[in-house]
């Protein structure tokens, strides 16, 4: 994996961060005759991407199996706006949907944010367990809410990339850390480790690490990448924070307005597409972990003690969001599934 600069990437993505979702899919070539039904999609993604090249194949795959009934119009690097923007933008009926993180899908389903909350996961094992047991009640909360998910994305595991290293709680509360603006997780996290955040739009976060308004992010590696950021950092902190999702969504509105059959071949594409995606983006993190240590990025290790007082902290979160984001039910049905996985050996 080769890591190329370039200033002018703008990602939107998590936890959540961060998150990168999708690319631009490739123009219709001349002559070539348009889908009955395109489904106008924007993301803050970064064209180049792993998720550029996996949207373009559904896309092509999707425009084969309605024989060219329906297919995708892909708004890559943030050209539509942000993700408030964007749902602004399908719900006047300028687009259709979105490749959204977390904080995108917690806009139309603060619930869905329960997979987001600090110190849950441990391993990918988890998560796939969670989704196969939850998945459908998550996509459920959002078709309630006026949205058909398309495919889950993975955005990874979310690390402390900053200037000075952060091992303890107190290099993390001398820390200038960026808040993606308007996330009340990441909010209520860092309130929880006691310090005050600067609230700032992704696509400032590169520019504001160069000029020292902050200096430091949350970011998954691939996000960190993708991004540019790990170009104005010199440590990561070795513990990830959480798991930052995402997904492709569209309205039900413009979805149903699809056939019912060729709506079935657009999620039988989708399914076996994000999937796929889902296993590229978690061998291409890990791939950019390395890559970043290689560019002369240090790794700070945390201490046990320390472990246990990260965690202690984030995990103080959970509670307080329920009511505000999740109820307590849906908790309790998640943490339950991330310990049956882990008492399976996960």
């Amino acid at each position: 994996m080769r890591i190329v600069p370039s200033a002018h990437v703008a990602w939107r993505g998590v936890i959540p961060v961060l998150a990168v979702l999708f690319g631009v899919v490739a123009p219709l070539a001349a002559g070539a005759q348009q889908p009955k039904y395109v489904l106008k999609i924007a993301t803050v993604a970064p064209e180049g991407s792993t998720w550029m090249q996996v949207m373009r194949e559904i896309d092509a795959e999707v425009r084969r199996a309605t024989n060219n009934e329906v297919g995708f119009k892909i708004y890559a690097g943030g050209v539509q706006g942000d993700e408030l923007v964007v749902l602004r933008k399908v719900r006047s009926g300028q687009l259709q949907g979105g490749g959204l993180t977390g904080q995108g899908l917690g806009q139309i389903a603060p619930a869905v944010r329960v997979m987001e909350v600090p110190f849950l996961f441990s391993n990918y094992a988890q998560i796939d367990h969670v989704r196969d047991k939850l998945g459908a009640r998550l996509e459920s909360i959002l078709h309630d809410s006026g949205y058909t998910v398309l495919g889950w994305a993975d955005i990874g595991f979310v690390y402390l990339f900053s200037k000075q290293a952060i091992a303890t709680q107190a290099d993390l509360k001398a820390a200038k850390m960026w808040l993606w603006e308007g996330d009340p997780l990441a909010e209520a996290f860092f309130r929880a480790t006691g310090i005050v955040p600067v609230p700032l739009a992704i696509t400032d976060v590169l520019t504001s690490l160069q000029t020292r308004l902050i200096d430091a992010v949350y970011s998954s590696p691939l996000a960190c990448v993708a991004t540019q950021w790990f170009t104005r950092v010199s440590s990561y902190t070795d513990l990830p924070v959480t798991f930052a999702t995402g997904a492709v969504v569209v309205s039900n509105t413009a979805f149903d307005a699809i056939p019912a059959a060729e709506r079935d071949k657009v999620l039988a594409v989708c399914h076996q597409k994000f999937r796929e995606l889902q296993l590229k983006a978690r061998q291409q993190d890990a791939e950019a972990l390395v890559e970043i240590e290689k560019s002369g990025v240090k790794k700070a290790s945390v201490t046990p003690a320390e472990v246990q007082r990260f965690t202690a902290m984030g995990r103080s979160v959970w509670p307080q969001q329920v009511g505000k984001l999740y109820p307590q039910e849906l908790l309790d049905a998640v943490t339950a599934a991330v310990a049956e996985a882990a008492a399976s050996g996960h």
